[in-house]
């Protein structure tokens, strides 16, 4: 039965935003990094999507959603009063809405949970231990997502309090993910052969059609974020896809007059840094403001992609680029395009006669950094101790398909192009699949 003051079309919609968003995990992220990887470590590289995708589902029911949105203490975090989804039912919670029923909300906050550690994955993909990745994920969630998730959107987090307005993840998403995939990427080190051999993306056709599939579950990612079907999620709607457009526009071009031709990785890229960029201010600024944060952010992470090689570190994927890049600038145009005018529960910002609100934007972004970082890089030195975060380099040679799981990507007709031969001359186990055939035909 419906809870009482339930609105079946906000509940209807957000049950529907609550899918694209895991949409966008699984498989939409999976492709998108697993055709960017190289042939031998695509498997391993669409595994670490799912995986988080279950891992933090179960994570969020026991307890993350509780130390996220549970009743605040002290500003800092949740209690555990939700623990196990207690209490969470089919009665609204009014300081979060009170249209729809508290577990579609509880439901909804779970598929940004999940995506923001997958989004970490691409700074240390083709290298890490899948143990270390899981035991990884789990910790980074708890540890730093749930904090943060209640600073910034939690009743009662200090952040919230303040009046930092992050209409969809900015900082909580796409800054955290941002720059803990680069202090991953420093502790971690560099693949083998990086920056002396090729190491081209093996299959740019799934990696557009994961581009697509973030592009439609952005459309629930941030319109959903309105919690209603409402003016304020079309207005979502229409800057998030206006962004996107932007932002693959700008990066082609900047492209195209760099290196003398566009790109199609280039094109998809850019038009996920828009997405990245417009997801904290979409529920705030008119959509003209949306094709200037779209198309500085296809410029400035294009930019930012490039110079990755000076600075000397190897985020496989551009996380740093796209997600770090990307979710600061939006958070700072949040500050200067907001307008109260588009959401009268935000604020107006700069640009509306408001300079303090960019300044509460800084104070966030500087909150972000300061707790992702350091509890990043101790997770990680945890992990290092316990199960060690890198594969050997014989398993990396061989491709964490193989040596992870004992799958390979493409069985069509012999080993896998770069697949590592044991010595001997034989292969790797095969697959689970492959193994099943062969004993169906004997």
């Amino acid at each position: 039965m419906i809870g009482a003051g339930i609105d079946r079309g906000d509940t209807a919609w957000v049950l529907v935003c609550t899918a694209m968003v895991l949409l966008m995990t699984a498989p939409g992220l999976a492709l998108f990094y697993g055709g960017m990887v190289r042939q031998k470590n695509a498997l391993a590289t669409l595994m670490q999507s799912f995986v988080v995708l279950c891992a933090v589902s179960i994570q969020w029911v026991l307890f993350g959603y509780s130390l996220a949105f549970g009743p605040d203490k002290g500003g800092i975090l949740g209690g555990l009063e939700f623990a196990g989804f207690r209490g969470v039912g089919a009665a609204p919670n009014p300081a979060y809405a009170a249209t729809i029923p508290h577990q579609a909300f509880a439901l909804f906050q779970m598929m940004f949970a999940a995506i923001t550690p997958a989004l970490i994955t691409g700074a240390f993909a083709e290298r890490k231990k899948f143990s270390a990745f899981l035991l990884f994920t789990l910790l980074w969630t708890t540890l730093v997502y749930d904090p943060l998730a209640h600073w910034v959107w939690g009743d009662g987090g200090f952040l919230h309090r303040l009046g930092a307005l992050d209409f969809a993840g900015g900082t909580v998403v796409h800054i955290s993910s941002g720059v803990s995939a680069l202090t991953c990427a420093i502790v971690i080190g560099k693949r083998k052969g990086y920056l002396q051999k090729p190491m081209p993306p093996h299959n740019l056709p799934l990696t557009v059609i994961g581009a697509g599939l973030l592009w439609f579950g952005w459309f629930g990612f941030n319109a959903g974020s309105a919690l209603e079907a409402s003016g304020v999620a079309v207005n979502a709607f229409a800057t998030t896809n206006t962004a996107a457009a932007a932002a693959a526009l700008a990066w082609m071009a900047a492209e195209w007059l760099s290196r003398g031709k566009p790109t199609v990785l280039g094109t998809a890229s850019g038009a996920v840094a828009g997405l990245v960029a417009i997801t904290p201010a979409c529920g705030y600024v008119y959509p003209a403001a949306a094709i200037v944060i779209g198309g500085v952010a296809g410029m400035l992470c294009y930019a930012a992609c490039n110079f990755k090689a000076r600075l000397g570190y190897d985020d496989s994927l551009d996380v740093v680029g796209v997600h770090g890049v990307g979710g600061t600038w939006g958070a700072i145009a949040t500050g200067l395009f907001a307008s109260a005018a588009v959401n009268a529960a935000g604020a107006d910002g700069l640009f509306a006669g408001n300079p303090a609100q960019l300044w509460k934007q800084f104070a966030a972004i500087g909150a972000t950094v300061a707790l992702a970082v350091p509890v990043t890089f101790g997770i990680l030195k945890l992990v290092d101790a316990i199960v060690g975060l890198r594969v050997s380099a014989e398993d990396e040679m061989t491709g964490l398909d193989l040596s992870q799981h004992s799958e390979s990507a493409y069985a069509l007709g012999g080993p896998a192009l770069g697949e590592h031969v044991l010595p001997g001359g034989g292969h790797a186990e095969m697959s689970r699949s492959a193994t099943l055939r062969e004993v169906g035909s004997t």
